[in-house]
């Protein structure tokens, strides 16, 4: 290609980190880029919980808007923000290698045993009712913010830890020492993962990041958002999903919970990789056959 590429992205510093792995993957094929950083409205406002925001892709609709006037050409996303309904016009290009899917709890500098009673703050309704449902007698406050922000709340506060996306923090350098791997909680579909759209028709530039998608990561990623999208979750929802490929299946695991974690419905299912077509949706439908459809209109009677 000979125009430059222009790399639209969230102007965090996670966000840059992604994007710039993207900027060395395609001038590594010899592409001309530049980094279009823009604030999304999830970025502008710190306080709102996300969950009362009322609104899906509060992260990615910016870039969209960008995308869909030509302003960029491409736009890295954190995957688990991102619909799984594609705006029109916008198609997938590549997912990255996934990295760490993990949960951590990283405790207050001052207090480095965070009991089970604990005062937690999350900004998560999925990692606040996992949390609920495993510790019910805890208290837990809304936290908002970029990685640095929400770290830096934490040691200005009284609470005992708070609850982060071990990618994140593992991407830029940020990961306490003593930070607490969550092996127990269920990660959001796709987390860890980092997709590249861009605007539907745009085939060469398509075929370019075809050539950094990793297919193990994107078989997994689409089952856990096609879970995602079956039981109609969005990021008001407590809904969990991991697959992984594991000697020549696919395992996966998924969960949905009440809002302060007092139900939970999961599945876990494992099948050969030739199996495995629709199978995100067929486990979703299989958990609302299982009591999850009536959690689902629950929240949303909660949210109406």
């Amino acid at each position: 290609m000979q125009q430059t590429i222009r790399i639209g992205t969230r102007d965090s510093k996670l966000a840059l980190w992604q994007a710039h792995t993207v900027q060395q993957l395609l001038e590594a094929q010899g592409a001309r880029t530049e980094l279009v950083p823009v604030k999304s409205e999830g970025d502008l406002d710190l306080v709102t919980p996300l969950y009362a925001m009322g609104v899906q892709g509060v992260f990615t609709k910016t870039l969209d808007a960008y995308l869909l006037s030509n302003k960029i050409d491409i736009a890295v996303h954190s995957m688990k923000d991102v619909p799984t309904q594609l705006a029109q016009g916008i198609v997938q290009a590549a997912v990255l290698q996934r990295g760490s899917y993990r949960d951590i709890l990283v405790p207050h500098p001052q207090k480095n045993d965070p009991q089970a009673t604990g005062y937690i703050a999350t900004g998560s309704v999925r990692r606040k009712a996992q949390w609920l449902n495993r510790y019910p007698g805890s208290r837990i406050d809304n936290l908002r913010g970029n990685v640095q922000t929400r770290l830096q709340k934490l040691q200005d506060s009284d609470w005992d830890g708070a609850i982060f996306a071990a990618a994140g923090l593992e991407r830029i350098g940020l990961l306490p020492e003593n930070a607490i791997d969550l092996d127990w909680m269920l990660p959001a579909p796709a987390q860890g993962a980092v997709m590249v759209v861009c605007r539907e028709g745009a085939q060469e530039l398509q075929a370019l990041c075809h050539r950094f998608h990793d297919e193990e990561t994107g078989i997994c990623v689409q089952a856990e958002r096609d879970f995602l999208k079956t039981l109609m979750g969005g990021c008001s929802t407590p809904i969990s999903a991991l697959a992984q490929i594991e000697a020549g299946q696919l395992v996966f695991r998924g969960n949905i919970l009440s809002l302060e974690g007092k139900e939970k419905i999961e599945i876990e299912k494992q099948y050969p990789l030739d199996q495995i077509e629709g199978i995100g949706i067929s486990l979703g439908r299989e958990l609302l056959e299982n009591g999850a459809d009536r959690i689902v209109q629950t929240i949303r009677n909660f949210g109406a």
